[in-house]
């Protein structure tokens, strides 16, 4: 497991109010925001467009280093709001790490080596999971994990469970395929031809229709959404 790299920004102090925001936009500096448990009120300032966007172009997990009001501060990005039509990043959030309090990481899942499934079956590689979410202190933060495949066979799959969690809690169900050997797409096929079909009742069965006149039952109400739970002390939200 590789420790994620630091990047420096560079960042100045802002107003707020939507017309200073509209003017760093038109200077190609992006509104940001700083918050966490150790800072006592959000910090307001601007990065560099361009530094920004490097940083979003990178699949692994990067921290910041960021110097606002003369405190050096370690930091996670956790959103960005972007323009719905030109897609340039329009507002920046910062989460300030402490030691002392976990937080939640969404991972990058990278697969590595060539699968015996594809080289010696033809088989192909499909990969439904791309990031993994955990919660970790700060020193226990992986910039990315890598799965090695080159023993999959056709019909071998890893799973979340597969992946070194250690001083890590995965918030992931342990058995959710992160990637799989699927044969040949010519053996797939034959394979769904030759699947058993559904006889003539069991189609009546399934697709029976209501008489005439005849009312469906109301179902019962469903249950409202339970409400999130506030994070235990020590414990924050989500961030990227």
């Amino acid at each position: 497991m590789s420790k994620p790299e630091v990047k420096t920004l560079d960042v100045e102090a802002r107003d707020t109010g939507k017309a200073e925001s509209k003017n760093l936009r038109e200077n190609l500096r992006i509104p940001a925001v700083l918050y966490g448990p150790e800072v006592e009120e959000n910090l307001h300032f601007s990065v560099d467009e361009l530094e920004l966007e490097e940083l979003l172009s990178v699949n692994r997990t990067i921290l910041q280093e960021i110097e606002v009001e003369g405190k050096t501060y370690k930091t996670l990005l956790k959103n960005v709001e972007f323009h719905p039509v030109t897609d340039r990043p329009l507002h920046v959030d910062f989460y300030a790490l402490s030691d002392d309090y976990k937080v939640v990481v969404r991972v990058p899942v990278h697969l590595e080596g060539v699968a015996e499934g594809v080289t010696e079956g033809g088989g192909r590689v499909f990969q439904p999971m791309y990031i993994v979410r955990i919660k970790a202190y700060p020193k226990d933060i992986p910039s990315e994990y890598t799965l090695d495949i080159t023993e999959l066979g056709i019909g071998d799959s890893l799973h979340v469970g597969d992946i070194d969690l250690e001083n890590v809690e995965a918030l992931d169900d342990l058995e959710r395929t992160i990637v799989t050997i699927r044969p040949p797409k010519s053996e797939a096929l034959l394979e769904s031809a030759l699947a058993p079909q559904p006889t003539e009742e069991e189609e009546l069965e399934e697709g029976e229709e209501l008489e005439e006149g005849e009312v469906p039952e109301e179902g019962e109400e469903g249950e409202e959404p339970a409400e999130g739970e506030e994070p235990e002390e020590g414990e924050e939200e989500e961030t990227q």
